[in-house]
């Protein structure tokens, strides 16, 4: 079998859809070596991160020309099974598609998009959706989302769970402290958040929670650091920064490497995560994985995948947060336990499990394909003499 993957993702710091595809790739590597893989990147240093033995092809880092012809014509070429996006196939597709949906906010929360970003998903995910063979993604919670704003069948729809990258570990927290402050400047304790400064991630909210807790509880030494890049309407959060009365305490990273990221997980002595919608929330997970407490907002997919691992709290109530980061930060014993729970919650989840079951979906998808092609009619050609 021949199966293609739209990778351009890679190489364009977009997150949450370049981390996903990345070990989704780097997993599937060495599963099925009876099969050949393509991966299209569309910036030549993303390369460097497809694994050995894929095909690797070049189309246009612009969405018009990738979707709208480059992607198609290499498709034609390359003659693969299936291909496997996020979110939007090319228009023209030549073989079926398998689409992964992470979530569906820009349909229940356009307000976190800007308008013509919210209009364009609402057209190109729509299309996708409807002509999918099968849809992936990574909760019960965005599964339900899903068939209820497509009207789908939830068959067509498989929850494939994403996972925690390997190089995701506990660190001493003396030796992680060490390289923030090296690297960083900050030298005091701090409470993490990580996630692109936007609306929908409630920084914001966060901010204004960190001045309660230090004005009710001045002992407390901590700084805040948030970790990510600025995105649409992320200037609110640094203004809320500035105007806050602990804004020397507030610390604004920019989007980070994975080494740097790891540190700071490692670092940290609370790790909070404040969203107001997630169709997943793989963070939490991160910082599980690196043996740190979590507290989390209740809402949409981020029970799911806290489990019992976390604390919960509503994101809309600064009070909530305040006692959720209170609780932690001054009951050693509460959180030695979240640490040891969230380490065994985030054992659960493996990429290896994600790109297993990623390829038993392409494969039945080819099967079905394979299926329905010899129940066809054929068409009988009579000779006329």
């Amino acid at each position: 079998m021949r199966f293609a993957v739209d990778a351009h993702a890679i190489g364009r710091n977009l997150t949450g859809n370049e981390v996903y595809v990345r070990n989704l790739l780097n997993s599937l590597a060495g599963l099925d070596p009876g099969s050949e893989f393509f991966a299209y990147v569309s910036v030549e240093s993303a390369r460097d991160s497809i694994p050995e033995g894929f095909s690797c092809r070049q189309v246009a880092r612009g969405p018009f020309l990738r979707l709208g012809l480059d992607l198609s014509r290499k498709l034609r070429q390359d003659r693969p099974d299936l291909l496997h996006v996020q979110y939007t196939a090319p228009l023209g597709c030549p073989v079926p598609v398998v689409a992964s949906v992470h979530d569906v906010s820009f349909l229940e929360h356009p307000e976190y998009f800007p308008r013509m970003r919210s209009l364009q998903l609402r057209w190109t995910v729509r299309r996708t959706v409807r002509r999918a063979a099968r849809i992936l993604t990574p909760s019960t919670f965005s599964r339900d989302a899903i068939a209820r704003a497509y009207g789908l069948d939830p068959e067509r729809i498989t929850v494939v769970p994403n996972a925690v990258s390997t190089s995701f570990r506990p660190m001493a927290r003396e030796q992680a402290a060490s390289q923030v402050k090296a690297r960083f400047g900050i030298a005091a304790p701090y409470v993490l958040t990580v996630g692109d400064v936007q609306a929908r991630k409630n920084q914001e909210g966060l901010i204004r929670a960190f001045a309660e807790l230090l004005r009710f509880y001045p002992e407390l030494p901590h700084h805040l650091v948030l970790v990510g890049q600025e995105s649409w309407h992320g200037w609110r959060a640094r203004r809320a920064a500035k105007r806050s009365a602990v804004a020397e305490r507030i610390h604004f990273t920019g989007f980070v490497s994975d080494e740097e990221l790891l540190a700071l997980y490692g670092g940290c002595d609370l790790f909070v995560f404040p969203s107001h919608y997630e169709g997943f929330g793989l963070p939490i997970l991160e910082a599980m994985a690196c043996g740190r407490a979590v507290a989390c907002s209740n809402t949409t997919a981020m029970p799911e995948v806290a489990d019992a691992a976390a604390l919960l709290f509503d994101p809309r109530s600064t009070e909530q947060i305040v006692l959720a980061m209170r609780d932690v930060l001054m009951d050693a014993q509460l959180r030695g336990r979240l640490e040891r729970l969230g380490l065994q919650r985030a054992s659960q989840f493996s990429w290896k499990k994600t790109a297993e079951q990623t390829l038993q979906v392409y494969q039945e998808v080819v099967a079905l394909r394979d299926s329905a092609a010899s129940l066809a009619p054929r068409t009988l050609t009579v000779s006329r003499r």
